[in-house]
């Protein structure tokens, strides 16, 4: 089943969660349910569903002192195509600081010039 599939098989809160998900890049779930102004245990079945269908990863956290949950949107939902120059990742991408003037950089920039 497609990405799409999966989605279009969501219901109405379903959908407003991962939207929030998606757009917050990570609640807690103590304010996942809040925020979308529903009781905590309808929060953690709408969480629940999420991550069944692997539209969301959830993880242990501690949160104001209480032990909760980080939800974040899983790795297919991050476009990388961005930060691609045909198949060289950005050179931006890593720890140290990039010369504009180095050859990687060079080269990454040619590629991008040449996409279709």
């Amino acid at each position: 089943m497609s990405l799409a599939e999966v989605e279009a098989d969501l219901s109405e809160d379903e959908r407003a969660g991962l939207e929030l998900v998606r757009q917050s890049g990570g609640i807690h779930q103590s304010d996942f349910w809040k925020e979308l102004g529903v009781s905590s245990r309808k929060g953690s079945r709408i969480v629940e569903n999420l991550v069944e269908k692997e539209l969301v990863d959830r993880e242990d956290a501690v949160y104001d002192g209480h032990n909760t949950y980080y939800i974040t949107p899983t790795a297919r939902d991050l476009d990388f195509r961005l930060l691609m120059a045909g198949d060289m990742l950005s050179p931006f991408i890593g720890e140290e600081e990039v010369d504009a003037n180095s050859d990687a950089f060079s080269q990454w920039i040619m590629n991008l010039a040449y996409e279709d």
